[in-house]
Formats: C-alpha cells, sequence, structure tokens
C-alpha cells in the first residue's frame, strides 16, 4: 500500500538522520542558543516548501513553541513581497536573500539556508553574505549537501535524494532546535 511505503520511507529517513546527523544538529543549537542569549538574531532563508519551513521556524522563535518565555529574534526572508519583488526587479531573483542578509546581518547573528538541492543559487549567496558579514552561516539540505556544504560553519545535510523526505526531516529538526532553544532562561 502506497501510505504504508511512504512512512517507512519517512521513518528510514528520519532514523538515518539520527544516525549522521546528531552531532551537527547539536552543534546548529548551540549556534542559535549563543546568538539569542546575546540578543542577536537568527535569519532564515529558502525558496517553496523551504521558504515555507523558514516561516515556521522564525513564529516559533518569536512567538514560542512549547513553554512561554521571552519572544527571541529571529526573521524569514521570506516574507517581505516589498523587498522581495524589488530586489529580484533591480537585481535578479539570486540576490533576494543576500541583499536582505547584508542589511541586517551583523557578527553573533545566525543565517539558516533551507535548500533541499544545497545550490539554491539565492540560498547559496545569502550564506556567502553571511560569511562576509561575520555570522554564522547553517545549512539544511539533503545528501549531498550541494554547494551550502563548503560554505557553512555546519550543514545537516538529510540522507536523501526525495524532496518531501529531506523536507520532512527538516522541520523536525527545525522542532529540536526550537525545543533546545526552550531551555533559554525565561528572563534572559
Amino acid at each position: 500500500m502506497l501510505v504504508e511505503k511512504i512512512m517507512q520511507d519517512h521513518v528510514i529517513v528520519v532514523e538515518k538522520t539520527r544516525k549522521e546527523c546528531l552531532a551537527d544538529i547539536e552543534t546548529f543549537a548551540g549556534l542559535c542558543k549563543k546568538a539569542v542569549l546575546a540578543g542577536r538574531t537568527v535569519f532564515f532563508c529558502g525558496n517553496g516548501g523551504s521558504a515555507a519551513d523558514s516561516q515556521h521556524l522564525a513564529a516559533e522563535f518569536v512567538g514560542r513553541f512549547q513553554r512561554e518565555r521571552r519572544a527571541l529574534p529571529a526573521v524569514a526572508l521570506t516574507t517581505d513581497t516589498s523587498i522581495l519583488t524589488a530586489v529580484a526587479n533591480d537585481y535578479g531573483y539570486e540576490l533576494v536573500f543576500a541583499r536582505q542578509v547584508e542589511a541586517l546581518a551583523r557578527p553573533g547573528d545566525v543565517v539558516v539556508g533551507i535548500s533541499t538541492s544545497g545550490s539554491s543559487p539565492n540560498v547559496v549567496a545569502a550564506i556567502e553574505r553571511a560569511k562576509a558579514a561575520g555570522a554564522a552561516a547553517v545549512g539544511m539540505t539533503g545528501e549531498t549537501g550541494g554547494k551550502l556544504a563548503d560554505l557553512c560553519d555546519v550543514c545537516i545535510k538529510v540522507p536523501s535524494n526525495v524532496t518531501a523526505r529531506i523536507q520532512e526531516a527538516h522541520i523536525l529538526v527545525g522542532h529540536i532546535i526550537c525545543e533546545m532553544i526552550d531551555e533559554v532562561p525565561a528572563g534572559v
């Protein structure tokens, strides 16, 4: 049955992610925790489903995940249609995130680029700009890591080449980060 196969494939990818990416997930969480404790910002970017994940995760930081705590600084670079369309029109779609990173990211911030291929030109450009700004760079990709693998301080390479399974693992990783962020002391 198709449903059973899809669920089994999901379980296999999650188990492989647990085995292969645990240390990188902990490093990712540590970078985010250090940033928010220092009053710095976590920026997220991606296209399509990864744009939706960017918005979802930024909302978990600013709102809350599971427990009450202060709002934490996070921004999805995928949401301002005026900036996105102006930059795309004036500079090209490849720079829609990089221009925002250039304007907003500072040392101590974290820029998270989400791309199942790891090679989306606008996400790669954002990570390059993050490194130039002195921000930590995190990639969330599929199994090869694409171009992001070599650019990022840490890259979560979900061991799959199936977009849907990669995206499912990305949101699981994002929720793990959020749960670890929830450990930030309430008054900090």
